[in-house]
């Protein structure tokens, strides 16, 4: 674990830019996600309670300024609690200045809303709830480092007459009337199989012995994901198509999952495909494959994150893509759903667009689904590198340039 050392993010985030990411990891629990209709634009609503809409959030947080009303007539500070630094580098690079974008868009001030992280340590995440319990929270918007921990923190809230939200994972177990801040998780591993799916036929991988390595285990976000990709392949399997090779343990530690696939690879050197759940565990796949002098183009991985590695992997051609999550869509959404709940007003349903299954309480959760997006060297121009997710200068870097200009970034 990793010494915690509280951080109060503040404004200072313009330096940062419209820097775009997705996430991989999730602690909690939760099953089946069933999104109702689709809602259409923002609009005013009806009395004063802006019928803010899931899909209408921009890279210019523009529509943040509409919750400005509601922003003045709350009261307590909205605190959040970030896992860690480690497991994926969004939290620090996009949630934490993101997040402090979105309230100070709506009109928050720096004493209104505390964003810290955890540094890894369930017990540090304790300690900083019940600081901001204490400073006078109304809500509290969680990360949390596993189900477990996540539940006692929201217990501990609900019965102080904090209001909770689950951010990005889903905590099993948590209170019934907590909402919940996501991606579709099933649809992004739905996204990643498709994706294997379509690069196995464009590189004409013969024969697919495909081995599965999922997320850890402890994260319901790695259950979800895992339940969209193998839904996909499964059929592929059952016809004979592909071969399942095997799906040995998950990890969101890279060195571990290097380990793994070694170890699968030995035991099984007719794997010539993988579904990778995250960019930085591709990234260890990949660079156990280029010291075995694989090609590109040859052997499939998949991602998520759109991470620069990730990035860079897609167009040299070892990685097929990588699922493209808009956190400052998630970002927003997120300080949006707290802002109203801090204000003592019931979300607008064209807000709260879907309900998830927590399978520890047999109940539906509210929740807020935002879009994921599949990004390959066909699409990346005209999504991460026009985001700002990433920096070309940054992207075409070194031996990827020209793999940059073949795929039309500049």
């Amino acid at each position: 674990m990793s010494t915690f050392k509280a951080v109060r993010i503040v404004g200072a985030t313009a330096a940062l830019g419209l820097v775009l990411a997705g996430c991989s990891g999730g602690s909690g629990g939760g099953g089946q996600t069933t999104p109702p209709s689709p809602a259409g634009s923002a609009t005013a609503g009806a009395g004063s309670v802006p019928q803010i809409e899931a899909s209408a959030f921009t890279s210019d947080f523009s529509v943040m300024a509409e919750l400005k009303g509601v922003a003045a007539s709350g009261k307590g500070l909205i605190g959040v609690l970030l896992p860690d630094t480690t497991t994926s580098t969004r939290y620090v690079q996009y949630d934490a200045p993101y997040l402090t974008k979105a309230f100070e868009a709506a009109g928050l001030t720096s004493a209104q809303f505390k964003v810290d992280n955890a540094n890894g340590s369930t017990s540090t995440m304790q300690t900083q709830a019940e600081a901001d319990i204490n400073e006078g929270a109304s809500v509290l918007l969680i990360d949390p480092i596993d189900s477990g921990s996540g539940a006692a923190i929201e217990a501990t809230a609900k019965a102080a007459g904090v209001a909770v939200i689950d951010y990005d994972r889903l905590v099993k177990g948590g209170p019934a009337d907590r909402y919940y801040v996501s991606f579709d998780n099933v649809k992004v591993g739905q996204t990643m199989g498709q994706g294997l799916v379509q690069c196995i036929s464009d590189w004409k991988v013969a024969k697919p012995n495909i081995l599965i390595m999922d997320g850890d285990p402890t994260d319901n976000n790695a259950t979800l994901f895992a339940q969209g990709y193998n839904g996909v392949l499964q059929p592929k399997f059952a016809s004979g198509a592909y071969v399942k090779v095997g799906e040995p343990a998950g990890t969101w530690t890279p060195s571990v999952a290097a380990t793994t696939f070694e170890q699968q690879l030995t035991a099984h050197p007719n794997i010539n495909a993988v579904i990778t759940p995250n960019d930085d565990n591709a990234n260890a796949v990949i660079s156990i494959l280029k010291s075995k002098g694989v090609q590109p183009k040859t052997f499939p991985t998949t991602g998520q994150d759109a991470s620069l590695p990730g990035l860079q992997n897609i167009l040299t051609g070892y990685q097929c893509g990588t699922v493209y999550k808009p956190i400052y869509l998630e970002a927003q959404a997120a300080a949006a759903l707290a802002i109203f709940l801090r204000a003592g007003q019931t979300p607008p349903s064209s807000l709260v667009n879907a309900e998830t299954m927590d399978t520890q309480l047999n109940a539906n959760i509210k929740s807020v689904y935002t879009t994921p997006i599949w990004v390959t060297t066909a699409n990346m121009a005209s999504t991460v590198v026009k985001d700002g997710a990433v920096t070309t200068a940054k992207l075409c870097a070194g031996d990827v340039a020209a793999a940059c200009a073949a795929a039309g970034i500049s």
